[in-house]
């Protein structure tokens, strides 16, 4: 049996409005985010730049990561967001055509 991931993730508007989530598809996610498939803030807000990622094999450490993260202040989180990627790129461009 093959081990499952799961993504704890980050993704901001243009104006940097902040979205945290968790997925077992980073890639199909993004692509939702983008397309703003899904009702509600982060189509309201046009949330569509990966900034922060994190993986794991295990569904219910994912789930504290993220309910972690939603409950820190934001310059908690974009410190976070810049220790692993200091200049705010939008880490799905190096993975997803435009």
């Amino acid at each position: 049996m093959s081990k499952r991931s799961y993504f704890v993730y980050i993704m901001a508007s243009a104006s940097g409005t902040l979205y945290t989530g968790v997925t077992n598809n980073i890639h199909r996610r993004v692509l939702e985010h983008r397309a703003g498939k899904n009702n509600g803030f982060t189509s309201r807000y046009n949330i569509t730049k990966l900034w922060y990622l994190e993986e794991t094999d295990d569904i219910s450490a994912a789930l504290e990561r993220e309910k972690q993260i939603k409950g820190w202040r934001r310059s908690k989180k974009i410190e976070l967001i810049r220790s692993l990627n200091p200049t705010l790129k939008d880490m799905s461009k190096e993975w997803l055509q435009e």
